[in-house]
């Protein structure tokens, strides 16, 4: 998740810049005093660049204080790693000016390759030490022997920036990510409720498949946030676990609340009351203001709900419930009763745990709780993409160095320092394109107005004093800007790049000359930089989507086969964060890409009966012939998923799935049993859903 989306989340959506809210005005006026406090820390400290201190404060604004702190030791971490890649290679390489730039090239490709594997904050810190070497080792040019005082610089005016920010935001009305994480829980808790009510009645497609997508990403969102809260305050370790273990129990909620969706009709007069209490409940509890303020009575009912559906409820005999209803049709009836009745337990169960997990956030303990039984949460890594754009960011690096060293054009070495930080630090966005344009105009539009202060202003007004009063005006709008998710891109490329061609010092002179040099270096970087992804191995959004898909399937094999079982969490987590990186790609590729987004999401749900079927193998009252007929299932469901492409007939692996849940609904009444029988008969349901998406991708 990008550090953008997860503005939105903590942040209110604004309807524009000129409608700025208490807290937009908090985080503008804190992000702008610490620039200055690290600018006026930066020439009391006599330090070469004064401009990195305030442009790092800048860097590393977020409106949480964890986050601030997240990315500033990051951003701390990149640096001193950069600082000493630099030294190392410039003191190998530094008399041999093209292997010099041949090795920072490949080091940009590395730095790349790991961020692109790794989720923000980390992965910032990762592409950061890979440019932060080249923005150290070029000025160092045919002078190696200053490379450690340019590194020793760099790294002190970074800091002094990552500690201003750091400190104001932790201590001037700070936002703090765990209210964060109470406030986004309980916000999730209700759109589950809300959720589960347009299930029951029918509710607009269109509307519960947006808040289904929202609810993905807030649990994601969770995750990252559960990190920052550590770094606010060592104390919140102990609440760390409940965190953990809650969005857990809330990707489970959120995957029992699909099904109930797609078996919300009640097939006999068993299901009507739990159906009736369900709905009663979760529409009650979306519509009552503070409902969240004592979960007690919520939680009373939910238990008294769960209970009753884990009670054997009266069946129709084999005869079926007419006497037109043959035994197929009283057998399908008892398993539609099963399975809606499991789906209905799960769901009270799971959002019962969610619940029982915010109060344990707003009321902590202080012992930990057992680490064995936290939920295993796991990402997706998409290792081809790392490899594209490593192998993208170090061709186009090594490409503009060539042209640096063979004009010896000067300014040209700032066109090759942008070109290694758009190309790297965008590299793995779902559409780097855009946000590189969205940088580039934010860059453009900062160029007259560093003008107009730098070279005009400053040198007949010069002083801290006179600087501050210019400066203030134009940088609290761009603060403003970076609260609002609409405009935070171009917003911080502003800031950050009007901050770089001011280049603040305390004596300030008219010198427009080398001032258009250099803008025109960094402006011509960017655009070498957009230019790279549109030509050099560019993104194909389908063929990330299908690279996605077919490791969803591939996951789905593997529970069918693997020897151990796997943890639910941790199919559960990984299919889920799978689905967040689809959102992004299948929003690209228009209506084509909504049959893709709906099998995913389908595919957790057969992923999950699967797992309740491998458990069932290990139950002592399950009869041994129907685990083989279980085993049998499972080995074909492997293979269709593995091997039958789109476009061709499915296999015999639905009809066997249907056969046999209506062959165990004829033989036995038992609960177990029929549990069984309903999950074959769900798996059946979703694969005729989306049979596409369950067959073997074309890449």
């Amino acid at each position: 998740m990008t550090w953008t989306r997860l503005k939105e989340l903590v942040e209110t959506p604004l309807s524009g810049l000129t409608q700025p809210t208490r807290s937009d005005w908090i985080f503008a006026l804190r992000t702008v005093s610490a620039g200055l406090i690290a600018l006026l820390g930066a020439y009391t400290l006599t330090l070469d660049h004064p401009q990195w201190a305030m442009m790092t404060v800048f860097i590393v604004a977020q409106p949480v204080a964890g986050m601030v702190l997240a990315k500033g030791f990051y951003r701390l971490l990149g640096t001193l790693a950069g600082g000493l890649a630099a030294v190392g290679i410039t003191s190998l390489f530094g008399a041999n000016p093209w292997l010099l730039v041949t090795v920072l090239a490949l080091w940009i490709g590395v730095c790349t390759l790991v961020s692109s594997l790794l989720r923000n904050p980390e992965a910032y810190g990762a592409a950061l030490a890979g440019y932060t070497a080249m923005i150290i080792s070029l000025p160092a040019f045919g002078q190696p022997h200053v490379v450690v005082d340019l590194a020793i610089a760099r790294c002190a005016e970074i800091v002094l920036g990552i500690v201003c920010a750091g400190v104001t935001s932790r201590l001037i009305l700070p936002k703090l990510a765990a209210d964060a994480i109470i406030s986004r829980l309980k916000r999730s808790i209700l759109d589950l409720a809300e959720y589960a009510g347009g299930a029951f009645s029918g509710g607009d497609p269109v509307s519960l498949a947006a808040l289904q997508r929202k609810l993905i990403t807030d649990a994601q969102t969770l995750a990252e946030m559960r990190t920052y809260a550590r770094l606010e305050a060592p104390s919140f370790a102990t609440r760390a676990h409940p965190v953990r273990r809650t969005i857990g129990q809330l990707l489970w909620a959120l995957s029992a609340a699909r099904a109930l969706h797609s078996h919300r009709a009640p097939k006999n007069a068993a299901l009507i009351p739990m159906r009736r209490d369900l709905k009663a409940f979760v529409g009650e509890l979306a519509a009552t203001p503070g409902a969240l303020e004592d979960t007690a009575p919520w939680l009373a009912r939910l238990d008294a709900i769960a209970s009753k559906a884990r009670e054997m409820p009266a069946l129709p005999d084999h005869t079926g419930g007419s006497k037109d209803a043959g035994p197929k049709d009283a057998g399908e009836d008892k398993v539609g009763t099963i399975t809606r009745l499991t789906i209905a337990g799960d769901f009270a169960e799971a959002l019962k745990q969610v619940m029982r997990g915010l109060d344990a956030l707003r009321s902590p303990v202080s012992r930990k709780s057992n680490e064995r039984g936290q939920p295993a949460l796991v990402v997706h890594r998409d290792y081809q993409a790392a490899w594209r754009n490593a192998v993208r960011a170090a061709l186009a690096t090594f490409l503009v160095a060539i042209f640096w060293l063979t004009t010896k054009w000067s300014e040209a070495a700032g066109t090759v320092i942008l070109v290694a930080v758009v190309s790297s630090l965008f590299a793995a966005r779902p559409d780097p394109v855009q946000s590189a344009w969205g940088f580039f105009t934010g860059t453009l539009i900062a160029l007259p107005f560093a003008f107009l202060v730098g070279q005009v202003a400053l040198p007949a007004l010069p002083g801290f004093g006179w600087f501050t009063l210019f400066v203030v005006p134009i940088l609290v709008p761009a603060a403003l800007g970076m609260a609002n998710p609409r405009h935070v891109g171009v917003a911080t490329a502003f800031a950050i790049n009007f901050l770089a061609f001011l280049s603040p010092h305390q004596q300030m002179i008219y010198d427009p000359g080398p001032f258009f040099a250099g803008s025109a270096s960094i402006v011509v970087g960017i655009l070498i930089a957009i230019g790279v992804f549109i030509v050099v191995l560019p993104a194909d959004p389908w063929v990330t989507v299908e690279r996605i898909s077919q490791a969803m399937r591939e996951d789905l094999a593997r529970l069918c086969l693997h020897e151990r079982i796997p943890r639910r969490s941790a199919f559960e987590s990984l299919a889920y964060d799978r689905i967040n990186q689809l959102m992004p790609q299948v929003q690209q590729t228009g209506r084509k890409g909504d049959p893709i987004l709906g099998g995913s999401i389908a595919a957790v749900t057969v992923g999950l009966e699967v797992l309740r079927l491998r458990h069932a193998q290990l139950n002592t009252a399950i009869p041994h012939e129907t685990v083989e007929s279980i085993g049998n299932f499972l080995r074909g469901l492997a293979r269709e998923l593995l091997f039958r492409r789109p476009g061709e007939p499915q296999t015999a692996t639905v009809a066997v799935a249907r056969q046999y849940a209506a062959s165990i609904a004829e033989r036995s009444d038992r609960f177990e049993m029929l549990q069984v029988a309903a999950s074959l008969r769900i798996i059946a349901a979703a694969m005729e859903d989306y049979p596409d998406f369950f067959a073997r991708g074309r890449g």
